[in-house]
């Protein structure tokens, strides 16, 4: 496993190494004591699968406030996302930026989006399915979202219509969102 760097604070990358020969490959998916490089505060307790049957469909931007704000571990197993994660921090350097890259069966790679970020994805093929481990259960009573297509956050998304729920497609500006996360430096 290797970890590599974003360019925003605790924002990380996983790049898996599977072991692959004729027959197809295995791989490691998870080991706790990875939690160490991700600097995980807490450790994962839910894990979650998502399955979008059509090219476009676009889930986000979504976070959970505290006290049960969430940090999550992404990839898929089939198919490919646009994944972006968007600097909910008040007083990070680089708060309101945004990181995006792909997430694909091929690539194998995973996305860790700590605790304190808006979180979406692009569907980039059709019947993609999508995984996540989280570190807080699901609350609905402390859910929160940005508009994916805020001009505020300048977020590149594939050039595709988006399919979206009636959710999504309701959600505020950035602008208009009281950020209930603060950004601490990790040692």
């Amino acid at each position: 496993m290797e970890v590599r760097a974003t360019g925003i604070p605790d924002l990380l990358v996983m790049a898996l190494h599977p072991h692959k020969d004729e027959r197809g490959f295995f791989m490691e998916c998870w080991r706790e004591e990875w939690s160490a490089a991700l600097k995980l505060e807490r450790p994962f307790v839910q894990d979650n699968h998502a399955m979008s049957v059509e090219k476009g469909v676009l889930r986000g931007l979504h976070f959970q406030m505290p006290p049960h704000a969430q940090s999550k571990l992404v990839w898929t197993t089939r198919g490919a996302v646009f994944d972006v994660a968007v600097d909910l921090r008040k007083g990070s350097p680089t708060y309101g930026q945004w990181h995006g890259l792909v997430l694909s069966e091929e690539n194998m790679l995973r996305f860790f989006i700590p605790a304190g970020f808006a979180h979406g994805y692009m569907v980039l093929e059709s019947y993609t399915e999508f995984h996540y481990k989280v570190d807080a259960y699901y609350a609905p009573q402390s859910e929160g979202g940005l508009r994916w297509n805020d001009p505020a956050l300048g977020i590149a998304w594939p050039a595709l219509a988006p399919i979206l729920s009636s959710r999504d497609s309701a959600l505020p500006s950035a602008a208009s969102v009281e950020s209930p996360f603060t950004y601490r430096k990790k040692l």
